[in-house]
């Protein structure tokens, strides 16, 4: 039977019709930019302190004097939690109006009885400054970004199973409706509850959304274009709603007028049902023969090309209802010992590269400099890092391509120590630097896994990997409050993460031009790992007869 690249042929790489859908669903991706990042603005601590009630009759210079003083990082500030008692300043300004002729250091200290005060220089208000999530509830803004991430973890279970059943287009327009709608529902969050919650939705339909897009993509395109839209025009299109967050945050302050700014623009996408077409490689799997036709002719017009009389023979029509009739779950994922190996492989590099490329990102306002810029700047080193990623995978093997990028990041974060504190500009370069790295792979990563599994459960595939990764991207926030207890130990943390998941890309199969499996039984033929057992016959290959400069890792590794 031929596959669908050979059935598609007739259509060529790069018509008319597919420009418009690779225009379209680049386009879509944009929301899934800003979307999980926004976070950064919206849960922002601003400056804080004791709120000091007006009604004391305090002079300005007793009120500067009520807040203690605090070692943080190596230098005195004021202390954001605590204030000396009150009734006690209000006794003392009677007996002395000057402050500084009294030792307060002496003084009882309480807690911020009446609330704290935050500066207004850089936010109107943010969800910190609305719900007052500082000191002893310094914990719930970490765990309304961990909220969202759960969401995406769900989402990206769920979604794929969704889409491998029901189709890829339903499912990307379906996750862009609940990130649309509870976007919007949430900038309207009456407490920190309601905007956990709803944050949690959101995160349903976020990467669950970018995940269909790649995927429908993937198989709608051939072979010469699949990379080219993987990485400029997915990763590209990511990075520019990236870049846009920033932006539109730094003309409006407010967190919940940014937030429905931001998930406003999603009701632009609704016109695209009507031009992006479901995928005709998946429907072909699941026997929809007659929905297939009738978009390969679609496509055939649009692109003035005159189509076969016959498109499929009649042993490929029974091959297709027979295949049709298989039932795939999770389970196929693990079916052998090879498949059990890969995926769970996979699992660890896509968690390790969440870890890497969410913490590096939500670390932005702990950067020296301005939040906006910075915020910036990680965005646009993402251009250069996808336009990388695609060179390399033009290039070099899967492998290499993935895990090169995974070293340099790595590598590069350790150095991060050593710069003098006089240096910090060099310090946010190395982190831009780790960044790109982060940003590389995980554009390949995505590509790399769509390879490795069969139209079947490709999307189950890519969707369960990414559900591995948000175990990742959950503990993201919290990655660098362990620089409480050493400055530089989120750094060494990722970057040991990083470099570890380098080496076991190296364990995974060559997908280099293979042919995408259509069904489970192909992917078990996909290339393995053989030893040497017998030292007079020391040629071993992949079983896809994929030579060259595999074949010495080939057949020094041990079979999986």
């Amino acid at each position: 039977m031929r596959d669908y690249d050979e059935i598609a042929a007739f259509l060529g790489e790069w018509g008319p019709y597919q420009k418009v859908v690779f225009f379209l669903l680049s386009l879509s991706v944009i929301p899934n930019g800003f979307c999980g990042l926004s976070i950064v603005f919206v849960g922002d601590i601003p400056e804080h302190r004791c709120l000091i009630p007006g009604n004391l009759n305090l002079s300005e210079a007793w009120i500067n004097r009520t807040i203690p003083l605090e070692l943080e990082k190596g230098k005195l500030q004021h202390s954001k939690c605590r204030r000396y008692r009150l009734d006690v300043i209000v006794n003392l300004s009677q007996t002395f109006p000057d402050p500084d002729s009294f030792n307060m250091s002496e003084l009882e200290q309480e807690t911020c009885l009446d609330g704290w005060e935050y500066s207004k220089d850089q936010y109107i208000s943010t969800i910190v400054s609305e719900w007052d999530l500082v000191c002893k509830d310094d914990w719930k803004g970490p765990f309304s970004m961990s909220m969202f991430f759960l969401g995406v973890l769900v989402g990206s279970f769920i979604s794929g199973q969704l889409s491998d059943r029901f189709g890829r287009k339903i499912v990307l327009f379906g996750t862009l409706a609940v990130q649309t709608v509870f976007g919007i529902l949430q900038a309207f969050s009456p407490n920190w509850e309601m905007f956990c919650i709803l944050n949690f939705i959101v995160g349903l339909g976020s990467t669950s959304n970018y995940a269909a897009a790649f995927v429908l993509g993937s198989e709608v395109f051939g072979k010469s274009m699949r990379i080219v839209y993987c990485t400029l025009g997915v990763g590209i299109s990511y990075a520019c709603g990236y870049m846009f967050l920033p932006i539109v945050a730094y003309f409006i302050r407010s967190w919940w007028m940014l937030l429905l700014t931001l998930s406003f623009v999603g009701l632009l996408y609704i016109p695209l049902w009507w031009f992006i077409p479901e995928s005709p490689r998946w429907l072909m799997i699941k026997g929809r023969v007659q929905e297939t036709e009738a978009i390969l002719r679609h496509i055939a017009m649009k692109n003035h090309i005159t189509p076969p009389e016959v498109l499929f023979s009649d042993l490929e029509l029974e091959d297709m209802k027979a295949n049709s009739k298989q039932s795939h779950d999770i389970i196929h994922l693990f079916k052998t010992r090879n498949i059990r190996a890969i995926t769970l492989i996979n699992f660890v590099v896509w968690m390790v590269l969440t870890v890497g490329y969410y913490g590096l990102s939500l670390n932005i306002p702990n950067l020296h400099g301005d939040d906006y810029l910075n915020c910036f700047f990680s965005a646009a080193i993402e251009v250069p890092a996808y336009i990388a990623s695609w060179l390399l995978l033009q290039r070099f093997s899967r492998r290499f391509s993935v895990s090169g990028p995974l070293f340099l990041g790595g590598i590069v974060l350790f150095f991060i120590q050593l710069i003098p504190s006089n240096l910090s500009v060099l310090a946010t370069v190395l982190v831009m630097i780790g960044k790109f790295g982060a940003t590389c792979a995980f554009a390949m990563i995505y590509i790399y896994s769509a390879e490795l599994y069969p139209t079947a459960v490709r999307h189950m595939g890519v969707g369960m990997s990414s559900t591995a990764a948000r175990f990742g991207s959950i503990v993201s926030p919290y990655i660098f409050y362990i620089g409480v207890y050493h400055e530089f130990l989120p750094f060494i943390l990722i970057g040991s993460l990083t470099v570890f998941a380098a080496i076991l890309v190296l364990f995974l199969p060559e997908t280099l031009n293979v042919p995408l499996p259509e069904t489970i039984n192909q992917m078990q033929k996909m290339k393995r790992f053989k030893c040497r057992k017998n030292h007079k016959n020391p040629h071993h290959f992949y079983e896809n007869g994929i030579s060259g400069e595999n074949n010495i890792i080939a057949s020094k590794t041990e079979e999986i």
